[in-house]
Formats: C-alpha cells, structure tokens, sequence
C-alpha cells in the first residue's frame, strides 16, 4: 500500500472519525480547523463554575461500529440518566414523562467534547492538528501531479501554504463546504448540497453557584433535563447532573429554531435577557445567576439532510462528509466520517 497525504479541514465528529480511520490504515492524515480545539459542535465551553455542553447534549448508540470505536476509550463515555427529561408545555408543566423505548443516552466525560479529544490525541501526538488555521482555498499542487494544496489564514492575519496533499476532505457544515468549493473553482462538487438545509441555534449557559449550601441542592424543577413547546426555548438541560461533571447547579438552555432564525443577528446580550425570562418563567427559577453567556451556533441542526452517507469524487480526490450528510445526531456524523474514509480507502 502506497502512503497518502490526506488533508481533512474540520475536527468534529466527522472529521476526527474519518482522520483515525485513514490513519488507522496507515495513511499520514492532517486536520485543519479555525477554532481552538477539537470537537466541533461537540463541544465544551469552561466557566469559573463548571464546564458547558454547550453544543450537543448527548448522544445515543444504535450502530454497532460506534459502540465498537466507542469502546477503544473505555471510560471515556458514560450514561446518563435521560429517563429524567421530560417533555413541558410553554408554562413548564409536564405534559410528558421519560423517553419513549428507554434507549440510553450517553455523555463523554469530563466533558462532552472528551471523545473526539481521545480519538484525536494519536494526531495531535503527530503534530498533525493544525488549529487557529482556516482554510481559505483549495488549489491544484504545481509540484506534485494529480496533488492538492491549501492557502490558509491564521487568526492574526498570518498566511501559509499546505502543500503535496493526494486527496482533501471537507468535514465542515455545508454552507462553509459550499463556499470554500466555490472559492477554489470547485463549483461543481458543492451542486448536491443544494437543498441541504441547517439551522442556527442560540445557547445560553447558566451557573448558580448559591444552590450549592446545606439544605439546598438544586434549585427549581426536580427534572435534570426537558424538551420544551415554549416559544423562545427548545432544551433544557441541568448540567451538573451529568456523571463526571462539577456540583455547582448549571443550566444549559437552548433555543428553537424557529426562534433562533429570527433573532439570528440579535446581539448576545439581548439574546441573554429574552432567553432568562423564558428559562424563568418555564423552571420558576428566578434567582438572579452568577453566570450567564450566550454562544451563537449558525449551524446547530439539520432540517434537510443530503440522504446519504458522504459525497467522495475519486477522480479529484475530494471528499465531503458531516452530520448533516445523514440526520443531525452525533451518531450521523460518526457514520459519515466512517463511510467516506472507507470509501477513499476502497481500491475499486
């Protein structure tokens, strides 16, 4: 087997699960990725009084080659007791209780982007994660035929060129896939994501630290966790009961789509007040929180999916794959990224 050079611009799920397969068989793979750290949308965001999942809250396992990955960490993912979500009118009453089949719903530990840190390790060990790097065009290699190369931007403005690469994967959303594709004379590639649709989401994170004192342990509903008809507020989460994580009372709260489209350009602080009233007036918790920030997800969940795995051009060597290939779960980007790094791997 001859080695490649495998350039994959993205380090969620997707990204990381197609980068360790490829590496896995030998190939010499390196992750690029604007943000600071790995995980994507499974993400952790620290505070002065705990962590926040601040992206996706969970997961489940229904393939059985995620529960095999899964098991090369052991330890790493731990269930969480979801028989406690509940599902609230837009005055907070329930109106259901526990989830349908009883699937368990899984977190990683300590925090939720604590998986995609122990699949990537072996490539940041390499040297191999490029971070604080955006990728600004992909480009034909003058000194290597049939060969790849990538102009990148760092976040002071510092700009190099990533060269020799034998094939390139895109594991971003497709709004950003779509552009860079355009960017680099690649309109053809972006055609089948046409109709791919994602909406944002806006996330507010809560910590109340004065719940923590004798008598007292949490404050408001008994509930850890709750869908929600209101408005303004699709998820609720209690962070603090998840395993692994800090005692001090924390709330993840996130917001419709619905809501979070129109208010899209809404500022974070005014995105801040409206969200508060409405965790208010759902939990009856009205406390004033010594924590809370708002974060912006422009691309949070799938509404129209591809309907299929992975997008792979073996004749360009180009490869796009993510969550929004499939459906919106954790699992969908795991399966993308697994199919597509298959696919390139495939000698047909």
């Amino acid at each position: 087997m001859t080695t490649q050079h495998i350039a994959i611009i993205g380090v969620g799920m997707a990204g990381v699960t197609c980068a360790r397969t490829l590496r896995q068989a030998g190939h010499n793979v390196t992750l690029f990725d604007k943000s600071r750290g790995v995980g994507g949308r499974m993400s952790t965001r620290s505070s002065a009084f705990g962590s926040f999942d601040h992206g996706a809250q969970y997961f489940t396992v229904r393939d059985p080659r995620f529960e095999l990955a899964i098991g090369t960490v052991p330890g790493v993912c731990k269930p969480w007791s979801a028989n406690a979500v509940r599902v609230l009118d837009p005055n907070g009453r329930v109106i259901e209780a526990g989830l349908p089949g009883g699937e368990r719903h899984w977190v990683a530990t300590p925090g939720m982007n604590g998986l995609v840190k122990a699949w990537a390790a072996p490539l940041v060990e390499d040297g191999n994660v490029q971070l604080q790097t955006r990728v600004t065009q992909i480009m034909a290699d003058p000194m290597k035929k049939n060969a790849w190369q990538l102009q990148t931007e760092t976040e002071d403005g510092g700009q190099h060129v990533f060269a020799g690469f034998d094939k390139v994967i895109l594991a971003v959303p497709p709004a950003q896939a779509v552009a860079l594709l355009q960017a680099s004379g690649l309109s053809e590639l972006a055609t089948p994501l046409s109709d791919v649709r994602v909406d944002p989401c806006w996330t507010l994170m809560l910590a109340y630290p004065q719940a923590v004192q004798p008598g007292l342990i949490t404050l408001g509903p008994q509930w850890n966790a709750a869908r929600s008809t209101h408005h303004r507020i699709a998820w609720m989460a209690r962070e603090s009961s998840k395993p692994g994580r800090e005692r001090i009372e924390r709330w993840t709260v996130q917001a419709s789509a619905t809501w979070s489209a129109e208010h899209v350009d809404d500022s974070p602080e005014r995105v801040t007040g409206k969200l508060l009233k409405a965790f208010a007036e759902i939990t009856g918790i009205r406390v004033t929180a010594a924590h809370a920030q708002a974060h912006r997800w422009l691309y949070a969940k799938t509404a129209q999916p591809l309907g299929q795995s992975h997008l792979w051009s073996k004749t360009q060597g180009i490869g796009l794959c993510g969550d929004w290939c499939l459906g919106h779960r954790v699992e969908d980007a795991f399966v993308s990224g697994l199919e597509l790094a298959l696919a390139v791997l495939a000698k047909r």
